[in-house]
């Protein structure tokens, strides 16, 4: 029996990771594993808006992706929990773009968030506070993760 897709948000660094000498395998199989169904992709006009300055391979590869992606716009009630990780001090103002992609991946009911970016999204201590606000707005906890901890290996079924 077929698993249903697990629905998740990937932010733009996970697009520049295939790219990346240290990324770039996790990055292929979570892409990948879109193409094949086992994740239902969610994207967003921020990362849309983010991809627009990056080199031309990115580009494309968003551009393939985001064919077989939901993309959502920025909604109002994204922006109110944006806010509310930055009045918690989870992010400064120089990092209001990580905290929309995790507003925006809690909004959309993503069951996950993947990125590579360790400093402002995927870190243990952040993940906590994201949740706490999550919680106190009525929102679901995400789960936080890289592709790495996402992917599927070959050794593995569900």
């Amino acid at each position: 029996m077929r698993q249903r897709p697990v629905r998740v948000y990937a932010d733009t660094s996970v697009f520049g990771g295939l790219f990346d000498d240290v990324f770039k395998t996790p990055t292929r199989v979570f892409f990948e594993q879109i193409r094949q169904g086992r994740f239902s992709l969610a994207l967003s006009a921020l990362v849309a808006d983010e991809i627009e300055n990056a080199p031309a391979r990115v580009q494309s590869l968003f551009a393939e992706i985001a064919d077989i992606s939901e993309m959502s716009d920025i909604p109002l009630p994204a922006i109110r929990l944006q806010t509310a990780y930055l009045k918690a001090g989870i992010v400064g103002e120089g990092s209001m773009a990580d905290a929309l992609h995790v507003a925006l991946a809690t909004y959309l009911k993503c069951q996950a968030i993947v990125s590579w970016n360790f400093r402002h999204i995927v870190h243990l201590q952040k993940i906590r506070l994201y949740n706490d606000v999550n919680r106190a707005n009525g929102y679901a906890e995400i789960a936080i993760h890289s592709p790495q901890e996402v992917i599927l290996y070959e050794d593995e079924s569900l």
